[in-house]
């Protein structure tokens, strides 16, 4: 089963920058009602869309207190034992961050180990890329940073011993 996951944040002053749960050094954050990591953000709406279990906003809702600044580390930990509660676990990661800055290339491998401790999945099985937007639209212009994912998955029973 496959789902494919978007997210897109305007980029601000005075907020800490996060993709694929690791901090990265820039002038500027994104602004959400969590930390705004939009690369955790689309794997997560991927995942659930695979496993038909909704989305992000249904069940970490932008109106709801109780997660304003919650990581997304811990989204995507719920949405992991969601997976397996379900009796599906995460099987392959297809993801791309597009924005003209920062350049992720020397935090691949960081968010690749990040993402795939907190699945519990082997970090080969996980793919990011960087793109630019070539100058177009908000991204283009640096005002916002965004990411899509594709994301396989099976059942625990589907997948043979190795």
């Amino acid at each position: 089963m496959v789902g494919i996951g978007y997210d897109i944040h305007r980029l601000v002053d005075n907020r800490k920058l996060y993709l694929g749960g690791v901090k990265i050094d820039f002038d500027k954050g994104l602004i959400g009602h969590s930390d705004g990591d939009v690369l955790l953000h689309a794997i997560c709406d991927a995942l659930l869309g695979a496993a038909n279990l909704g989305d992000i906003g249904l069940h970490f809702p932008p109106d709801d207190d109780q997660y304003k600044g919650i990581s997304s580390n811990e989204i995507l930990k719920t949405v992991s034992k969601f997976l397996e509660n379900s009796g599906f676990f995460a099987k392959n990661i297809d993801a791309i961050v597009i924005a003209e800055a920062p350049k992720i290339l020397t935090y691949v491998k960081h968010m690749k180990q990040n993402i795939a401790g907190v699945l519990k999945i082997s970090k080969d099985s996980i793919s990011i890329k960087g793109k630019t937007n070539e100058g177009l639209g908000a991204i283009g212009e640096g005002k916002a940073i965004a990411a899509w994912a594709i994301c396989e998955i099976a059942r625990r029973y589907d997948t043979p011993e190795r």
